[in-house]
């Protein structure tokens, strides 16, 4: 389900997975500290976006590089943020929301862990 939070005029899109069973949520913490490290801050995972997803401006960007995705893992749900972001900065034009691309390479990460933890959704 892909939905809209919005929270001081801001919108964050997000594709989102509830209803994690409590086994469900240890499977993927375990293989998320293991893909991506642990957690940085209540269970957010930076995953980033690989080079050929990039856009024009992202790709021109380098002092921003890398770019990441970000995977906010609750007990109850495991949230997508649909925005491309860095570390480096906190603001700047190569920060925007996912293109069709990138979205999509991010679901279809999201599946073929799912399907490798065999977590039903």
């Amino acid at each position: 389900m892909i939905v809209n939070n919005i929270e001081n005029n801001d919108i964050m899109k997000q594709y989102v997975i509830d209803e994690l069973r409590p086994e469900d949520y240890k499977a993927l913490k375990k293989y998320l500290d293991e893909q991506f490290g642990p957690a940085e801050m209540n269970g957010i995972y930076w995953v980033p976006v690989e080079t050929d997803s990039l856009t024009d401006i992202q790709l021109q960007h380098e002092e921003c590089r890398p770019h990441y995705l970000a995977l906010d893992l609750d007990p109850g749900r495991l949230a997508c943020e649909l925005l491309v972001r860095t570390k480096n900065r906190m603001s700047c034009d190569c920060i925007q929301y996912a293109t069709e691309k990138q979205r999509n390479r991010l679901i279809e990460l999201v599946e073929k862990m799912f399907n490798r933890l065999e977590i039903v959704s």
